[in-house]
């Protein structure tokens, strides 16, 4: 097989912002090998979201390379009110947190040393106890809940800094009623179901029913999104697992874990949940401040090598780029080192076959035979065909180094769903009505396309025809035959 030794098993995903938007920029991202642009939500509006996604098929028209599209919804969050002048904070100071409106003609200071804020979640004195920890403008400003009331919320502040409008507020070991979806989030939603999204990023997802909200919701609008639940609290930490169950995929979104966690358990975590995807087949990814510095330095640190390959080496699925797409100056550059390293790391991982996977169906289990077998005929991999992308997601879990999954598939919004899990490599093509076809179809396909060479041998998963009954097959097929 020509492509298996340059193969690359692990995804890169990329947030396009203003240094990438442009028609040039989208064309060179996905030449450079981008299999995922994430749209954050946050900073995007309705009308955004259908030219930018229109942007992103022509771009891909255009250099012939398919990309997936995730939707990153804003979701719920606390955030602090207007401040007419900015507040130095010192260490000890009070700062009261109100759930209403202050009046504007009042002002924020109270006296030296004391000041108030608005926040805009109502039950936030109901949510936070006396001793809670309040961190604000993203973990910044750390402080202590000293007091309460049924409308107001008093901290002392225990590190200084300077409060600005609209921060951000992560409370740490505190579960929050707030909706999962706000209505900022749905129309979006219906603008990107509109657009022909692939995936949809849930934010400070809590529990599993946080993911059945947003599937109603998508299967109300005729949409077969797949969500990816994003961790990023400690309730989501806590309720893992039933969470990965109900999910399609996970991101360890680290920028508010980090938060919101002690930081010297983030590695711990990172790799828990890296490990129960593995073990429930659902696909990882690996986000934020993966090469910060790459924001505005053509070099990423040391620090930021050893994190990146931690992660290829722990086999999550995918890794994510943010700021380092979306404003760096460097954005092109951040992809080629992210493709350096992978190429570098993937082949000192061992090539042990992922054990800790639960199948529980003996077509599950004849796809561990399927790679096992790849793997010792060597320059081989495995073609599979598939509707609903459940065999190459299961394929994907595995983690068969240096067994490609060739997966066909008959529908687009599929093809583009493959373009996710660990080590596959989707192809749109049709199915005909004779899977013997099909199957000289696709070989032919991968033989045009340089995948193959005509003496390779493939393993291939295959639906065939006996005494009238399909049934299921796994094949022994030379490519050039």
């Amino acid at each position: 097989m020509n492509a298996v030794q340059s193969y690359r098993h692990t995804k890169i995903i990329a947030t396009i912002g203003p240094a990438t938007d442009s028609p040039e920029k989208l064309q060179a991202m996905i030449s450079a090998g981008v299999d995922m642009i994430r749209l954050n939500m946050a900073h995007g509006t309705v009308q955004w979201v259908e030219e930018i996604i229109a942007k992103i098929r022509a771009a891909s028209a255009v250099v012939h390379r398919e990309v997936a599209v995730m939707m990153d919804v804003k979701g719920p969050e606390v955030r602090t009110g207007v401040v007419a002048e900015d507040i130095e904070l010192q260490i000890g100071d009070r700062l009261e947190l109100h759930s209403a409106a202050i009046d504007p003609d009042a002002g924020n200071v109270i006296q030296p040393g004391s000041y108030r804020v608005s926040v805009n979640y109502p039950d936030l004195p109901h949510d936070l106890e006396v001793g809670a920890k309040v961190l604000i403008d993203s973990g910044l400003l750390h402080s202590t809940v000293i007091e309460k009331s049924d409308r107001m919320v008093s901290v002392q502040i225990e590190t200084p800094g300077t409060l600005t409008s609209r921060r951000h507020i992560n409370l740490p070991g505190t579960l929050i009623k707030l909706p999962a979806l706000t209505k900022k989030d749905e129309a979006d939603l219906l603008a990107g179901i509109k657009a022909g999204l692939d995936f949809v990023a849930l934010s400070f997802v809590r529990q599993a029913a946080d993911v059945v909200t947003l599937r109603d919701f998508l299967k109300s609008h005729g949409s077969e999104a797949r969500i990816i639940s994003k961790i990023e609290d400690h309730a989501g930490v806590v309720n893992m697992h039933s969470i990965i169950h109900e999910t399609d995929a996970v991101m360890v979104a680290r920028g508010d874990l980090g938060i919101e966690i002690a930081f010297q358990n983030l590695p711990i975590v990172q790799s828990k949940l890296i490990e129960a995807c593995m073990q429930q087949g659902k696909p990882v990814i690996v986000a934020t401040h993966l090469l910060e510095s790459m924001i505005s330095s053509p070099m990423p640190t040391r620090a930021e090598i050893s994190d990146v390959s931690n992660a290829v080496r722990e086999q999550a699925d995918a890794i994510m780029l943010s700021g380092e797409t979306t404003v760096g100056a460097y954005p092109l550059e951040s992809i080629d080192v992210l493709k350096k390293i992978i190429e570098s790391i993937e082949p000192s991982v061992g090539s042990q076959v992922n054990e800790s996977i639960h199948l529980y169906t003996p077509k599950a289990k004849m796809l561990r035979s399927s790679v096992s077998l790849a793997a010792e005929l060597g320059n081989s991999a495995v073609v599979v065909f598939t509707r609903s992308g459940f065999l190459a997601y299961v394929l994907g879990a595995l983690r068969a180094y240096k067994v490609p999954i060739l997966a066909f598939t008959d529908i687009p919004t599929t093809f583009h769903q493959l373009l996710l899990p660990w080590g596959v490599e989707p192809f749109l093509m049709d199915f005909s009505d004779d899977p013997e076809e099909t199957i000289q179809n696709a070989l032919q396909l991968l033989r045009e396309r340089g995948f193959v060479d005509p003496e390779s041998w493939l393993v291939v998963i295959t639906n065939a025809l006996a005494d009238g009954q399909i049934i299921d097959s796994l094949q022994l097929r030379q490519a050039g035959a």
